[in-house]
Protein backbone atom coordinates (compact mmCIF):
# COMPACT_ATOMS: atom_id res chain seq x y z
CA UNK A 1 0.00 0.00 0.00
CA UNK A 2 1.62 3.11 -0.96
CA UNK A 3 -0.97 5.97 -0.34
CA UNK A 4 -2.25 5.21 3.36
CA UNK A 5 -4.82 7.52 5.73
CA UNK A 6 -5.31 6.76 9.29
CA UNK A 7 -8.88 6.40 10.47
CA UNK A 8 -10.41 6.04 13.39
CA UNK A 9 -13.46 4.10 13.66
CA UNK A 10 -16.08 4.96 16.33
CA UNK A 11 -18.43 2.51 17.44
CA UNK A 12 -21.49 2.60 19.38
CA UNK A 13 -20.66 1.34 22.61
CA UNK A 14 -18.08 3.57 22.81
CA UNK A 15 -14.83 1.31 21.61
CA UNK A 16 -12.76 3.27 18.36
CA UNK A 17 -10.15 1.53 16.27
CA UNK A 18 -7.18 3.33 14.65
CA UNK A 19 -5.84 1.97 11.52
CA UNK A 20 -4.02 2.93 8.39
CA UNK A 21 -6.07 1.97 5.42
CA UNK A 22 -6.08 3.49 1.52
CA UNK A 23 -8.38 6.41 0.59
CA UNK A 24 -10.79 4.45 -1.16
CA UNK A 25 -11.20 2.22 1.55
CA UNK A 26 -11.29 5.30 3.91
CA UNK A 27 -13.85 7.07 1.53
CA UNK A 28 -16.15 3.82 1.09
CA UNK A 29 -16.53 3.70 4.64
CA UNK A 30 -17.23 7.11 5.33
CA UNK A 31 -20.08 6.95 2.71
CA UNK A 32 -21.52 3.31 4.73
CA UNK A 33 -22.08 5.00 7.83
CA UNK A 34 -25.59 4.46 8.82
CA UNK A 35 -26.30 2.12 6.27
CA UNK A 36 -27.21 -1.86 6.20
CA UNK A 37 -24.17 -4.36 5.78
CA UNK A 38 -20.63 -4.17 6.33
CA UNK A 39 -17.35 -3.00 4.80
CA UNK A 40 -13.92 -4.67 4.06
CA UNK A 41 -11.40 -2.40 5.01
CA UNK A 42 -7.78 -3.87 4.33
CA UNK A 43 -5.65 -2.35 6.82
CA UNK A 44 -1.62 -2.60 7.01
CA UNK A 45 -1.81 -5.39 9.71
CA UNK A 46 -4.66 -7.29 9.02
CA UNK A 47 -8.25 -7.20 7.25
CA UNK A 48 -10.50 -5.48 9.07
CA UNK A 49 -14.60 -5.86 8.19
CA UNK A 50 -16.56 -3.79 9.53
CA UNK A 51 -20.65 -3.99 10.73
CA UNK A 52 -21.50 -0.25 9.63
CA UNK A 53 -24.98 0.02 11.80
CA UNK A 54 -22.42 0.10 14.48
CA UNK A 55 -20.28 2.97 13.25
CA UNK A 56 -20.91 6.33 15.19
CA UNK A 57 -18.33 8.29 13.57
CA UNK A 58 -15.29 8.18 11.17
CA UNK A 59 -12.05 10.44 11.60
CA UNK A 60 -9.28 10.94 8.63
CA UNK A 61 -6.52 12.32 9.78
CA UNK A 62 -4.90 14.21 7.30
CA UNK A 63 -1.68 13.26 7.04
CA UNK A 64 0.51 10.69 8.71
CA UNK A 65 2.23 12.25 12.05
CA UNK A 66 5.94 12.11 11.69
CA UNK A 67 8.70 11.71 14.36
CA UNK A 68 12.33 12.38 14.02
CA UNK A 69 14.48 14.48 11.64
CA UNK A 70 13.92 14.39 7.55
CA UNK A 71 13.16 16.30 4.67
CA UNK A 72 9.06 16.39 3.97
Amino acid sequence: MADQVRIEIGFDGGQSLSMLVSPESADELERGIGGDGSVSLDAEDALYIVNLRRVVYVRKFRREARVGFGVA
